[in-house]
């Protein structure tokens, strides 16, 4: 597979105002399928970010389990 994606150059940010975090991880990755077809996805985030994100997940996923858990009980009772 032929790789012709710039790899020396920076991807670009969101927004040219923002402060590099020292902790900063950044991932680019670059996807070719045929000779017509290219996508290139850049990420940054910082250790930070990445908890804020999991504490999110948590409290959206962690009502859902209660109520998973009722719909099981009732069909428990019902059957």
């Amino acid at each position: 597979m032929i790789n012709d994606a710039p790899h020396d150059v920076e991807p670009e940010h969101g927004s040219e105002t923002a402060a590099p975090h020292p902790e900063e991880m950044k991932a680019t990755v670059y996807l070719r399928i045929g000779d017509s077809i290219s996508i290139t996805a850049t990420a940054r985030a910082t250790p930070a970010g990445l908890v804020a994100a999991a504490l999110l997940i948590s409290a959206i996923l962690m009502p859902l389990v209660g109520l998973a858990r009722d719909r099981a009980r009732e069909r428990v009772r019902a059957g």
